[in-house]
Parts: structure tokens; sequence; C-alpha cells
């Protein structure tokens, strides 16, 4: 308990260093030509970017392109595979490319839009990598930042269904997949002709039907809002369900919806069948999707942190995704979740902190527990927006469906954000109006929240990857033990919060140990210092000059020791860490 207090204590006084580095010299605001720069945001960025809209593939690409072009020292952006439909999965890279290996610093990875409808996931990926780098060179934070860490951004890890939801019909919560072909009832029909657009508007919003036994009314106040009748009320509708037609007679509309699939469910851990977790394909890894991202996270053993964006609901979710994995969270482990979800939603007004199986709902085969079961990183996952931010009413917060959403087009979207209802001669239902929310409302940003919430969510995510491990040579000592035999000390200490090694990293020996290596020296032996004060020690018995830690701890130290044969001098000690990266310092010689 006393060191989870001194953590949250390291924490709070991290966020004034956090406000500190954010404050723009006097130098910089007499630089600027015209105007007065808001703090925090580039007043003449070199990319152009509208961050209150949603881009399809060729604008994110020329994005990455112009990105790239500006800032070549920082960005670079790579196609790490292609998608079932044979587009290209891309990567931005971003990192001060001057300063160290960028394959050795402690890296963040950041993904978004691995379902189609949550389009916004990509563009606060983006944002976060445009802030940085447009950025760069204002705030003494992110120069720093960049120059210790590494951040891998995959705007989209679905491409194929991003460019089907915006440019084909669908309602806000369809479709989660993409156009690849399933006729799950044998009829001939697939995947992408799930729903019918009766009036090709691009909208599949609601259907009713006037009739006395409805259950339903306008609301005299908002003709866009249905009210159900009270008990003893003549109705005046019913609701059929989303826009659509019975294709093959079988009384169900819209009915090849099931024959889709969901890729957060084609993950490699706790892996279930689709008569376990419905969408779950045949095997774990299916999707080429899936296969290019784990083939990426595998071939960087230096991803400390990740993050992943999905919609909806203001949360700030933590594994595991099932219960039956909550084991594999130790307390240590959990601590460092609390730590940094905790300051997530501070962060970000109207997110709740919670655990996926607790709090949610099971999830099997989660790309969350890929990555922090399977590879031992501290993962998030984001579900993006809330009714919350509409009117800042936490009574309200998360419900979707609330009254909250026809106030707010009323108020500040001036009707925008639904489709009038409007009569329509239904095939088969005969004389009905459609009408209704948008497929871009209530789940995707309005866009003037957009821009908020990406500031807010990459601001989140920059903290996580700045607590990613940062180790230093705190101290070192060389003492004579007599006969020509020396006693070298070092004291290698972790300044942030994530530790090299998650605790269940260690205990199945996902990844290698901190290698601490002295050179300059005959090492005779080498050992861990457990406890100095009563010389209990660990020896190192292969290698001796290269003693292997488990993991080094957040704001905590690691004591070792070597017995050298001959004075040392120009000794160096190489700390190599997979994900606290790779340090170097040279021993002061005596005398």
């Amino acid at each position: 308990m006393m060191k989870l207090i001194i953590k949250i204590s390291l924490l709070v006084f991290l966020f004034g260093i956090f406000d500190g580095y954010a404050q723009q010299k006097k130098s910089d605001i007499q630089e600027e030509i015209a105007g007065l720069r808001a703090v925090g945001s580039p007043s003449n960025p070199k990319v152009q970017m509208n961050w209150s809209r949603y881009h399809d593939l060729k604008q994110m690409e020329q994005f990455y392109k112009d990105l790239q072009k500006a800032y070549p020292e920082y960005v670079k952006y790579e196609s790490i595979g292609k998608s079932y439909e044979g587009r290209d999965i891309f990567v931005l890279t971003v990192t001060d490319f001057k300063h160290g290996d960028a394959n050795r610093k402690p890296a963040m990875w950041i993904d978004g839009n691995i379902h189609a409808n949550e389009l916004q996931g990509s563009e606060i990926a983006m944002y976060t990598a445009w802030y940085l780098v447009e950025n760069v060179h204002t705030v003494d934070f992110i120069r720093d930042l960049l120059k210790d860490k590494v951040f891998y951004i995959a705007p989209t890890i679905n491409p194929d269904s991003r460019e089907y939801f915006i440019y084909e019909p669908n309602n806000m919560h369809s479709s989660r997949t993409g156009r690849r072909p399933f006729d799950n009832d044998g009829d001939g029909l697939v995947a992408e002709d799930l729903y019918d657009d009766l009036d090709d508007d691009g909208q599949i919003v609601m259907m009713r039907r006037k009739t006395k036994t409805g259950k339903y009314k306008v609301d005299p106040e908002n003709p866009n809002r249905m009210l159900m009748v009270k008990p003893g009320e003549i109705g005046a509708y019913e609701m059929l369900g989303f826009e659509g037609i019975d294709n093959d007679g079988d009384g169900l509309v819209n009915e090849d919806i099931t024959g889709t699939y969901d890729p957060n469910r084609d993950w490699g851990w706790n892996w279930q069948p689709s008569y376990v977790q419905h969408g779950a394909l045949y095997y774990p890894g299916t999707l080429p999707e899936t296969q290019a991202v784990k083939k990426f996270i595998y071939a960087h053993p230096n991803i400390a942190g990740a993050q992943s964006y999905h919609n909806y609901g203001g949360m700030i979710l933590r594994g595991p995704g099932a219960a039956e994995d909550q084991q594999f969270y130790s307390r240590k482990d959990i601590q460092v979740y609390d730590a940094l979800g905790t300051a997530g939603a501070k962060m970000l007004p109207g997110y709740n902190y919670i655990v996926i199986h607790k709090d949610l709902y099971t999830v099997y085969g989660g790309e969350i527990d890929f990555l922090a079961l399977t590879r031992g990183i501290f993962t998030f996952s984001n579900e993006l927006m809330t009714s919350y931010k509409l009117f800042n009413n936490k009574e309200d917060a998360g419900l979707r469906g609330s009254d909250e959403y026809i106030d707010f087009d009323k108020y500040l979207m001036f009707g925008d954000a639904y489709v009038p209802w409007k009569e329509y001669d239904h095939p088969q239902f005969g004389k009905i109006e459609i009408g209704g929310a948008k497929k871009n409302y209530t789940r995707n940003h309005p866009g003037f929240l957009l821009l908020e919430d990406a500031h807010r969510n990459a601001a989140f995510t920059i903290y996580h990857a700045y607590h990613m491990p940062k180790l230093e040579v705190l101290e070192t000592t060389v003492k004579s033990l007599g006969a020509n035999l020396y006693e070298v000390n070092a004291t290698i200490w972790n300044d942030r919060i994530i530790p090299t090694h998650s605790d269940h990293d260690v205990r199945y020996k996902i990844e290698r140990p901190n290698l601490i290596h002295l050179e300059g020296a005959q090492v005779l032996t080498g050992m861990r210092v457990l406890n100095a004060d009563f010389n209990e020690t660990v020896e190192q018995r292969f290698q001796p000059a290269q003693i292997e830690v488990p993991s080094i701890e957040g704001m905590s130290a690691v004591k070792v020791r070597w017995i050298v044969k001959g004075k040392p001098a120009n000794l160096k000690i190489i700390i190599d860490s997979a994900k606290g990266g790779k340090v170097e310092h040279q021993v002061k010689s005596e005398g």
C-alpha cells in the first residue's frame, strides 16, 4: 500500500513537470509573425489538417506523405502488409532519428479503426503523430520525449472496412467488419449486402409504419424523437427496424447481418470459436490484417506500451477480457495500470477507467489481451465518445440512446445530425416512413468535439509513453579488496512508472532479461545485490561480465557488482534492455 501511495504521489509530481515543460518560451512568442499562438497548439503548422472531419484512405496516405516530407528527421511511414482486398496497412514511425537507434528506444504502439464504424480512432492516431512533430521545436517536453522514445502509429488496421463505412450505405452500428463475403444462410447474399438503402441517400436509418396498435408516437416538441405511449394511450406507429428489405422472403430484414465477423476476436490469447465467441473466424489470425500487425509487434520487442482506439462509451479499458484470465494480472502490474489509468480519467472528463470483463462484457481473442498477455505490454483500449461530452451531464454519461442526442442536434447541430422522416412505398411493408440519426452521429464525434477529444486522448497516450522505462546509471563505486582485486558497484535507476518487464512477462519469460555488461576489466565474478546492507547477493554464474536482471521496476533501482582483477581504468557499463533501451555509462577513473 505504501509503495502505491508513493507512486501516486510521484505521479502527481510528474504532472507538474508535464505542465512545466509545456510552457512556451518568451522567445518563441516573439518569433510569431502575426497573431497570438494558443498554448498547446502550433500556430502555423507545416502540414495543414482539418481535425474536425473524417478522412478516407487516399487523404490519410497523403497526410503520411506530407508529414514525412515536412519532418523527414522525425517521421517515416511504411506498409506493414496488405488487407484482404489488397489495401496497404500503414504505420508511421515518429521519433528523433538523429538521437539514438529508433529500434532500441522504448516504443509506444497506437492503432485505431479495427472496426469499420469506429472512425475517430484513426483521426486521433494521426493527430498524435501530427501534434508530436508540429510541436517538437516549440515544446521542450515533446523534443526530449522524441529523443528518448519512439511511436509506432497505425491509424487504421482495417482499411477495407473504413472505406466501406465512409462510401457505402451504413447505419451508426454497421459495419464492424468490412466487405469480405460471408453468406450465413445460403441465400446467395453476402456481407456487403447487409443493408438496402431504400432512397439511395447513403444513410441507413429507421423505418416506421402508422398503425393504431403501435407502441410509439411522435414527440410533439421534436419530430425526430419517437416516444413510447403510456398505458391507456393509443399508439400511432410501429417501429420496423433499420432501413431495408426481406431479400429472400424469410420474414427477416437485413438477415445477413449475422454473416459478418469481428476482427477483434481474431487474436491469439484465449481465442474461442464462433459458437463460444460470436464474430470469431476459423482460427486465431485468420485475417491478413491481424497477421500483419502481429508480425510487426513480434519484430519490435522494444514496444513497452500500447493503445488501441475504439468507440463508444467514454471508457479507458484494461484487460483481461475474460474473468478466467484475471490470474495473469498481478498486484504489481495492476498498480502500474491504476497509476496510468487514474491519470487518464483525469485527463479525459466523462471517461471512466475500468476492467473489460468486470465492468463491460467478456471478450475472447481480443487485441488488448494479445498485447498485454502474449507480449507483456502495458495496454489500454479507449472507447471514444460519450454522451457526457454533449452537455457535460454526468448523470447521462454513456447512454447512447438518451434524449441528450436529440437536444444536442437541436441546439448545436441545427438539425444536421438526423434525416427527417419522409414517406416511402416499401415493396413489402407498403406505405412507411424512413428517417433517424445519420450513420456518423452518436458513435462518432461531431466535428468540434472531435478535435478536443483527439487532443485529450493523444495527451493520454503521450503521458503513457513518457512513463515507459527510462534507465540511467545513478552511481558507481570502485573499491580495492587487496591482492590486486577490485570491487565495482553500480546502481541502475528506472525513472518512470512502467517497469522494464511486467510481472506477467517475468513469470512466463516472454522477453529476455535486462543485460548489464561491464567492459574494460578482467571480470572474475558478477552478481546482483539484493540487499547492500546485509551483503545479500545472487551470483551470475555464466558470463559474469554480463549480469542478467529479470526486471527493473518503475521508480526503483537495482544494484549490481563485479569483482575484477587489476586496477580498473576506462570502465564502461552498458545497459541493454529490450523495452528499456540501451544506455552506456563511462565510469570515472580514480585518481
